[in-house]
């Protein structure tokens, strides 16, 4: 049968016509199905004055056969083995803009020679969009389905990972007209360095953008290194005055360059510097924002920018919430745990000595300004805190993320610029999506909790500022995957991928002892707790989070494998 797709070993040198080649080495289009790279690939070409190659349409001219035969005749795994091999033999061509077929990221090789021989870039375009722009596309097998939308949402969670770990280049596709989205690309390809240079700095130019959409506010997530030196763009024109607050700690590093930032707005900025840590994360702390906010007769039309990690954006965004009644607040968040998670989603609060974020509100910021290179002076044990919330997204939405991060760990933790920026990127969208859902925790949002049951009490146990958020989190979330083995029935498999990447992002893994009651007690006064009765974030698998109580006997099981 395989007899009739015949096919050649060579392909066509690419002619250049004598045009210069700004950028070397070949582009590559990667993106679903439906999402532009052919039309924009041939805009793209036209205007560099490269070749361009549609790699589904050179395949299907080489083969003498249509796509859909293909399948038929050899199936999926047929098809993807000669897409490689045509895919492998542009990787050393000039001149070319190649459009990829939508899963050519599945294959680890292909992967491996886009990350190295090309420059990647991925066109995303939303889901309403991709079902209308495919709805009467007859050559595409893998939406040969009774429901071809459910299929495309499939492919969707289990690609954009793939395409975020190969691309050097994101653009939402949109509405635009062809003609913008081309000038757009070229423009960020002549500001993005190359990264085979020698002397490339972490993708200066590009710049991702999470939108947050809930009945509180709809507000930007800018993700960028540099972004310090971009807030005046931030800061709404008609504020009257903007007060910075900050830590001595981040103050040393960033206060100076922040405030000149800020500072070119035009606009009067006073800075206040808030004593550091867990422990001052209280009512006397927050109390020294208004003093500053009455003294300097901020009115209803100024703005706060909290530039810090979680303690920061929590005072901050609460004395927001209720200065006033209300004034605006721009999150500025310098470790990688408030960039993927407090700083997002509206959750404003201080401690209390009988719990942890018991007094607050839910209030959004206008903007989440998040840059990367500030990571670069944290200590590795605030890196580690920052990424048992990146896998938290993982395990309890995205199945595919958790793999990935479970591959480039050893990236995450070297602060690997491309890993950082999709891990953060991620995490930022799984959060918006589940946010805009249930802005006020009062369903989906608790899923967002998993681990935090078991590390609040750590927490609070030990005094707060004894561990870091993110450590106790880490730890609490192995102990919630043993319970969610005992529970809900997750496999033993599971629990221990758990455990293997929870330890190798750098976090514990064994519980303090404090004693059975003693952590009863403080489950008991934990914000997921209803009428004394402990409640938990478990996992029947990896990908998916339920809320449920748990039998007190499987609690102490829990605790005797995990604390010591």
């Amino acid at each position: 049968m395989n007899a009739i797709l015949q096919t050649s070993n060579t392909v066509a040198a690419v002619p250049h016509d004598g045009v210069s080649v700004p950028f070397g080495r070949p582009i590559f289009l990667v993106g679903m199905m439906g999402a532009g790279k052919t039309t924009i690939g041939r805009g793209l070409a036209r205007e560099l004055g490269y070749a361009f190659v549609d790699l589904d349409h050179a395949l299907e001219a080489r083969c003498g056969v249509r796509i859909p035969v293909i399948f038929d005749i050899e199936g999926e795994a047929g098809f993807r083995q000669r897409e490689s091999r045509l895919l492998a033999e542009y990787m050393h061509q000039q001149g070319v803009v190649v459009a990829t077929g939508g899963g050519i990221v599945t294959v680890e090789d292909n992967r491996k020679l886009l990350r190295e021989h090309g420059i990647v870039i991925y066109l995303q375009a939303e889901l309403d969009e991709l079902v209308r722009r495919t709805a009467r596309d007859r050559n595409r097998p893998l939406l040969a389905t009774a429901n071809p939308r459910q299929t495309l949402h499939e492919l969707m969670q289990r690609r954009e990972p793939l395409y975020h770990e190969v691309a050097g280049l994101r653009l939402e596709t949109g509405t635009a007209p062809v003609a913008t989205l081309v000038r757009k690309l070229i423009r960020m390809l002549h500001t993005a360095p190359d990264k085979h240079s020698s002397t490339a700095q972490p993708h200066t130019g590009i710049m991702n953008i999470v939108n947050v959409d809930t009945p509180g506010g709809q507000y930007p997530i800018r993700i960028a290194p540099g972004r310090l030196d971009a807030l005046a763009r931030a800061v709404p024109e008609d504020a009257t005055a903007v007060a910075l607050v900050t830590n001595p700690t981040v103050a040393a590093h960033y206060g100076a360059r922040v405030r000149a930032s800020l500072e070119a707005s035009g606009h009067r900025v006073v800075q206040l510097e808030l004593p550091d840590g867990e422990a001052h994360k209280n009512w006397q702390t927050l109390n020294l924002i208004f003093d500053l906010l009455l003294a300097e007769k901020f009115d209803r039309r100024a703005v706060l920018v909290a530039l810090g990690g979680g303690v920061i954006g929590d005072m901050v965004g609460f004395a927001a919430a209720t200065y006033m009644r209300g004034i605006r607040f721009i999150q500025v968040p310098t470790t990688l745990l408030a960039q993927v998670d407090s700083s997002v989603g509206g959750k404003t609060a201080v401690n209390h000595p009988l719990g942890k974020n018991m007094i607050g509100a839910f209030y959004q910021p206008i903007a989440v300004e998040v840059d990367t290179d500030v990571l670069r002076t944290l200590p590795a044990r605030e890196i580690s805190a920052g990424l048992a919330e990146v896998i938290k997204y993982g395990m309890i939405l995205d199945a595919d993320f958790f793999e990935w991060c479970e591959r480039n760990v050893a990236a995450l933790r070297a602060l690997d610029p491309e890993a950082l920026r999709w891990a953060i990127t991620r995490s930022c969208e799984l959060k918006a999506y589940v946010v805009s859902q249930d802005e006020r925790e009062s369903g989906l949002r608790a899923i967002l909790n998993l681990g935090h049951t078991f590390g609040h009490a750590i927490e609070a146990g030990l005094g707060y500022g004894q561990w870091l958020h993110g450590e106790a989190v880490g730890c609490g979330m192995v102990q919630a995957a043993e319970l969610s083995a005992r529970v809900c029935g997750l496999p033993r498999e599971s629990v221990d991928r758990i455990r293997a990447l929870v330890e190798a992002i750098g976090c514990p893994v064994t519980a303090p002892d404090l004693g059975d009651e003693r952590w009863f007690d403080l489950m008991r006064v934990d914000k997921k707790a209803e009428a004394g009765e402990i409640r938990f974030v478990l996992l029947p698998s990896i990908g998916e989070a339920v809320r449920c109580a748990a039998p007190d006997e499987a609690v102490r099981d829990v605790l005797a494998a995990t604390v010591a």
